[in-house]
């Protein structure tokens, strides 16, 4: 707010007390907001270390296991086992709030399954083929949650670096010049009130000097 756009009046002197008072209680709340969101960030980031120390460890297995599989049933017993396969996972996304902040929660389904379920017959496959499926399926279910975990986090660093854009903008731009505003105004009502009183009194010496 530039000062030369200000009134010196009492009732904008008023109206920018009344601003400055409304924004430093908004700055406030912005602060304790970004804070919230940055404990809640710090949070959820050990969550997601965690969840991508366990699909790393997982990818591992898995592929271990399907290798293995393939070198004894072979490729073609492999790729047969999975084409047979009934059910698919079904993904689900609902919405969840995180410190005020609408983010992703994400249910994977149908994820593991039975041999029935899995269709292919016992003969003809040998463990080793189980073993690679229940592999996988605990390896979808683990990137699943990871994703869930990974939006939240890039949401919530989102959210973060807008609020903390809000705040500064509060504390070094519009807080200052609102208080700038006030001392002008301030200062140019004093000046008035000067001006006035030298006035009123030049006025009376020129009365006493006529009587």
């Amino acid at each position: 707010m530039a000062t030369t756009e200000v009134k010196p009046t009492r009732s904008e002197l008023l109206e920018v007390k009344r601003k400055i008072k409304l924004t430093q209680s908004g700055y406030k709340i912005l602060k304790m907001k970004r804070d919230g969101l940055i404990l809640e960030f710090f949070k959820i980031l050990e969550e997601a270390k965690q969840a991508r120390e366990e699909a790393s460890k997982q990818h591992e297995v898995a592929m271990r296991k399907i290798n293995v599989a393939m070198a004894v049933d072979g490729i073609i017993s492999v790729k047969s086992a999975a084409y047979a396969h009934k059910t698919h996972p079904e993904i689900s996304v609902r919405s969840k709030n995180v410190m005020g902040l609408v983010v992703p929660e994400i249910e994977a389904n149908s994820v593991k399954s039975t041999i029935e379920e899995r269709g292919y017959g016992i003969v003809g496959t040998s463990t080793y083929i189980n073993e690679a499926t229940e592999a996988f399926e605990e390896l979808v279910e683990t990137l699943t949650k990871a994703a869930e975990i990974e939006t939240t986090l890039k949401k919530l660093l989102n959210e973060i670096e807008g609020t903390k854009r809000r705040v500064n903008a509060l504390e070094f731009k519009v807080i200052p010049e609102l208080q700038e505003a006030e001392a002008f105004i301030e200062l140019r009502l004093e000046e008035m009130e000067r001006d006035n009183l030298f006035s009123l009194k030049h006025l009376k010496g020129k009365a006493e000097a006529q009587e």
